[in-house]
């Protein structure tokens, strides 16, 4: 995944941030919506874009968009960095192929274990119950 291309397959938009500022929140639009058309990535082979869609397909909306938003800072710039970091790093760990967990037999002792841990316990409840004279 080659960086610098992915960068111009983004498209930016700046919106007003939310939140306290004063009056530089109602002049500036500092905050910066990223999206990412999956579907339309000449950056990814379809390898990595069927993996994209099984790992973060709670993320994408609609039309297969990953959106990030950034208003973590003042500056309109850096938020534009941060966001572009966040999306790097959001699709890397989407690429990523999961290991299946082994699947492991317990021991021989283990289950011993388990079996009289199992059998004491019984004959713990056992040893409760009141029995009736006939």
């Amino acid at each position: 995944m080659d960086k610098k291309q992915l960068i111009k397959e983004l498209k930016f938009t700046a919106v007003r941030s939310s939140g306290a500022g004063g009056q530089h929140v109602n002049k500036i639009s500092s905050k910066i919506v990223v999206r990412f058309n999956v579907d339309k990535s000449t950056v990814l082979t379809d390898e990595e874009k069927e993996l994209l869609f099984k790992n973060i397909v709670n993320k994408l909306n609609n039309n297969r968009e990953l959106i990030i938003t950034c208003e973590d800072t003042r500056s309109q710039h850096r938020n534009k960095a941060i966001a572009i970091e966040k999306l790097v790093l959001f699709i890397k760990k989407g690429l990523i192929i999961p290991k299946k967990p082994k699947i492991i037999k317990p021991c021989k002792q283990a289950n011993r274990k388990r079996l009289e841990k199992k059998a004491k316990h019984a004959l713990k409840k056992l040893n409760r119950k009141k029995f009736k004279d006939f």
